[in-house]
């Protein structure tokens, strides 16, 4: 659906606007500020924006993402600290290096407790997942330590000391799962709503997951439906978004 632009000048986007975004599949955050940051430079002949972003997303996650430009960017560290949604599936049986699709498959999980797993054992093992948790952050991930970047290190083959992160998960629902087979291995494709706070790894969920179930996890897609007060089903779609802007010249 088209949304009509919340600004129709310069000065509207220097004065600050919260712009929210369905972020594609595969694009980065960065790449969605660096567009909109050109597509408002080019488009009003400004010498200088600022565009920042209000809570990162995995380039292979689609969903909300927040924007904020000129004044608004003030408001950033508030914006990011609300609750977010995600749904999403997560793969068990199977683990991967990154714990999502980015990385290749590099273990399988044991056929026979595969086939014991049922939607009310996964549904204990994501509750028990809940309320305030201590939880490893990814190697492939943009935490830093010593000024390295973790998933740098990780894409050369190096793991960093990285630390345990407190977060809050207010709900871990799995309502549906599916058995299928991939390259021969049975494996179980669950379903999920995940309500938590600022800084919650979804992949980490899936990998804690498949390691309570002793079958392996790891995330093959995630959607973030919510951040805060502003929902995906009122998010602008990129490229509709920059052709309103065009049209503004």
């Amino acid at each position: 659906m088209h949304r009509p632009l919340p600004f129709s000048t310069s000065e509207e986007v220097l004065d600050g606007q919260v712009l929210v975004f369905d972020k594609p599949l595969t694009w980065t955050s960065f790449d969605v500020v660096n567009k909109v940051r050109y597509t408002f430079k080019n488009v009003f002949g400004l010498r200088k924006v600022k565009v920042g972003h209000a809570g990162t997303l995995d380039p292979l996650a689609t969903g909300v993402l927040i924007l904020c430009t000129g004044r608004k960017t003030k408001t950033i560290e508030a914006l990011q600290a609300e609750e977010k949604t995600y749904t999403g599936t997560i793969r068990l049986g199977v683990t991967t290096p990154s714990f999502d699709a980015e990385t290749e498959i590099d273990s399988w999980g044991d056929t026979v407790e595969i086939e014991k797993l049922t939607l009310d054992s996964i549904s204990k093992a994501a509750l028990a997942l809940t309320g305030d948790l201590n939880q490893m952050p990814p190697q492939f991930s943009a935490k830093k330590v010593d000024g390295v970047v973790a998933y740098n290190a990780a894409r050369k083959g190096v793991k960093i000391n990285l630390t345990p992160k407190a977060v809050q998960v207010f709900s871990f629902n799995t309502p549906k799962i599916e058995s299928a087979n991939v390259e021969g291995h049975p494996v179980i494709d669950v379903k999920f709503e995940i309500k938590c706070s600022k800084g919650t790894y979804i992949r980490a969920l899936a990998r804690d997951l498949g390691k309570a179930l002793g079958v392996g996890g790891t995330l093959t897609e995630l959607r973030r439906t919510q951040s805060g007060n502003f929902k995906v089903e009122n998010a602008f779609d990129l490229q509709e978004f920059i052709s309103s802007v065009k049209s503004l010249a």
